[in-house]
């Protein structure tokens, strides 16, 4: 048990490529405290960013991943297409690429299945969708510019829609979902296995104030463990074969979040929280102008 190494872990993506299974998030991390954020999570022994272009911080992530002195190659980093960037494709990774100051991201992901439309952002194009962004983000691959592409947000219902579009030549790699105990989408992740794509999670502690933390069975299984509720959460997200994308920009949480090894949770623990029964969602879609969540991940 004490030889336990989760913060090693990597999880087998379709392309071959190994996906380190903690990553750094960056959602909702304030400007000025990214760049710190960032050069901490390296320092402290993560291998794994998360940002994209709608948050605003690539610029800082890219000096945090300079400061650290990690070499690069050493580094996945992950970014994203915005949603009003549909129809530039080519132009929205330049873009990032230019902020994040890097030739290449390791992933780059459809950030939700929304073209808005540039003009009028309250709408979505009517002659454009996801599916004809799949179609540009697939000849990102030869161009070196982009080792993986996946998607974000994609609910059951779009996942049948893209894969049976005789123009997706290319399975998504990776499915970035919200996954946390009250947010399990066991149907979704499911079928996301089921087609080669591998779930990562983002928000996998809830959210910044989560309810989980105070949930009985996670604070009696932190308390035997002699670890925070976090880590416990954490360590099931691993444990349910999803990577995890826990966000902190203070040094202390962002070290916390990767203390997982010389340590488990047995089958009954993992069990016990699959249990709880609350449900939650930090991130819905009601400021989109267009259902992206059917309901239909559980």
């Amino acid at each position: 048990m004490a030889s336990t190494k989760n913060t090693s872990k990597t999880f087998k993506l379709n392309t071959g490529a190994s996906i380190p299974a903690i990553g750094l998030g960056t959602w909702q991390s304030k400007p000025g405290e990214v760049e710190k954020a960032v050069e901490a999570a390296l320092r402290a022994g993560y291998r794994h960013i998360d940002t994209a272009y709608a948050y605003g911080n690539e610029k800082e992530v890219g000096q945090g991943i300079r400061a650290s002195g990690v070499p690069r190659e050493e580094i996945w980093l992950t970014t994203k297409l915005d949603n009003d960037w549909h129809k530039k494709v080519p132009e929205a990774i330049d873009t990032s690429l230019k902020n994040l100051g890097v030739d290449y991201v390791d992933l780059y992901l459809m950030h939700w299945p929304a073209s808005l439309d540039r003009e009028n952002p309250s709408k979505v194009y009517d002659d454009w969708d996801f599916v004809d962004t799949w179609r540009e983000m697939q000849k990102l691959v030869d161009t070196g510019k982009v080792k993986n592409i996946g998607v974000s947000n994609f609910a059951i219902k779009n996942l049948e829609k893209l894969l049976n579009d005789p123009s997706c030549k290319i399975v998504p790699a990776v499915n970035q979902i919200e996954l946390h105990p009250s947010n399990p989408s066991p149907k979704l992740v499911a079928y996301n296995a089921s087609k080669g794509i591998h779930s990562s999670g983002y928000s996998p502690l809830g959210s910044s104030d989560s309810p989980l933390y105070k949930n009985e069975t996670i604070l009696s299984i932190a308390k035997d463990k002699g670890r925070t509720p976090q880590q416990v959460i954490l360590l099931w997200g691993l444990k349910k074969g999803w990577s995890v994308l826990p966000k902190s920009v203070t040094e202390s949480r962002v070290k916390a979040n990767f203390d997982l090894d010389g340590w488990d949770l047995t089958d009954e623990e993992v069990a016990k929280i699959d249990a709880i029964p609350d449900r939650f969602k930090v991130c819905g879609d009601d400021w989109l102008p267009c259902q992206v969540f059917f309901g239909d991940d559980e």
